[in-house]
């Protein structure tokens, strides 16, 4: 899955977390490996011109979702294909977020990693408008969020054990994966035969 991100917003952010949260809710809603997405992030100007000219709507906004004209209800992006899918683009907004994460008392990060799954969902047709489709939507992007976040948690506990692990290793002399002697062969007890 090809994810491209362009940080235009001037607000430093840690991109590769977005492209993890955007890649979990594209592999989890079943989209195929051969999708395209592009992740761009803007300043509040840049933002308001875009929300201006395509919603009507002035002011800027937190996230926008631009879905390729090409893909149609027949060949939904989440469906099984045998080519590549291009999903369109999902606009952010960091200085916009950054008030409404102060608001629901979380981290700049956790309401971009929101506002990606939000967009994302939005590529793939699902939508707000009326209460039926708010729930669907919303409970959906509740529950991806929750698990990228126990799935990232997860993540860093393993690297961190296995951090630890490496340094007590290295700390007694059985440095690596494995008690290799420095050529990657085996190392060998002593008085046992070197194989």
């Amino acid at each position: 899955m090809s994810i491209e991100i362009a940080n235009e917003s001037g607000v430093a952010v840690e991109e590769t977390s977005i492209v993890a949260a955007a890649r979990y809710a594209l592999d989890r809603m079943g989209v195929s490996a051969l999708a395209e997405l592009s992740v761009l992030l803007v300043e509040l100007e840049a933002m308001a011109d875009l929300h201006e000219r395509w919603m009507d709507l002035p002011g800027p906004t937190d996230v926008m979702a631009f879905p390729m004209d090409e893909l149609d209800s027949a060949r939904r992006p989440d469906t099984a294909a045998s080519g590549p899918a291009l999903l369109g683009d999902i606009v952010l907004c960091p200085e916009f977020a950054r008030e409404q994460a102060k608001k629901a008392g979380h981290s700049l990060l956790d309401e971009l990693h929101l506002l990606t799954v939000h967009g994302v969902l939005h590529l793939l047709g699902y939508d707000h408008a009326e209460p039926a489709e708010e729930r669907e939507m919303f409970g959906l992007q509740n529950r991806l969020l929750a698990d990228f976040r126990a799935t990232s948690r997860d993540a860093l506990a393993t690297a961190a054990r296995d951090d630890a692990d490496s340094r007590v290793l290295g700390a007694v002399g059985l440095e690596g994966d494995g008690a290799e002697d420095e050529g990657g062969e085996p190392a060998t007890s002593p008085g046992e035969p070197n194989r």
